[in-house]
């Protein structure tokens, strides 16, 4: 697998993630697409590790998300089970493999300072810093998506699902929405991405 991660990450990222990888005991293994999560690490019980990433990021996405499953291993190997998954212990070890990365012959230089500001701190999910999830989709495939944010108030939209919602209003940083169905409320980030229903 390893040889095959050139179709999906920038070119000249290859020989820094091919030194982070080589560990006889890590398989790398690129899944369809998952609606919830663009990537997973799991320690098997065969005493394997294992890294899946969805086959559908673009270049950029694909390479943050690897080395963010990449660090799991890692701070799994260096401190145990113990640790939070996404605890102090992680994010100094993304911080720490990510940075040789940050430079502007992988990534272009707009999205490099929003990713230096990223890793200040960085998340258990890219998509929950805004501004950086909404750059990064400006590389994905053309698609018949609205950003959340676009869309009216009182306008009919679904999601991946197929859940209808309408739109209510912005709160301080999330948008509420009403579950046609049900009644309930929901918040969605700016960056989801839905199917306005257009009305007759």
């Amino acid at each position: 697998m390893q040889s095959k991660l050139i179709h999906y990450i920038p070119e000249e990222a290859l020989s820094k993630v091919l030194k982070l990888l080589d560990h006889d005991n890590l398989v790398i293994k690129v899944k369809g697409e998952r609606k919830t999560k663009h990537g997973d690490y799991r320690a098997l019980s065969s005493g394997k590790h294992q890294i899946t990433i969805n086959s559908n990021l673009n270049k950029y996405r694909f390479l943050i998300t690897l080395i963010h499953e990449i660090a799991h291993f890692e701070a799994f190997q260096n401190y145990g089970r113990q640790i939070k998954p996404h605890g102090l212990e992680w994010k100094r070890t993304f911080q720490h493999l990510m940075l040789p990365f940050l430079n502007p012959e992988i990534f272009p230089n707009h999205l490099l300072s929003l990713l230096a500001n990223h890793f200040k701190n960085p998340k258990a999910s890219s998509d929950t810093d805004v501004k950086l999830a909404l750059s990064l989709k400006q590389y994905d495939a053309p698609n018949n998506k609205t950003y959340i944010f676009e869309v009216a108030p009182n306008t009919i939209f679904k999601i991946y699902n197929g859940k209808m919602f309408k739109m209510l209003k912005k709160r301080v940083k999330r948008y509420e929405c009403v579950e046609i169905e049900t009644g309930k409320l929901y918040l969605f980030n700016p960056n989801a991405e839905v199917e306005v229903i257009k009305n007759k």
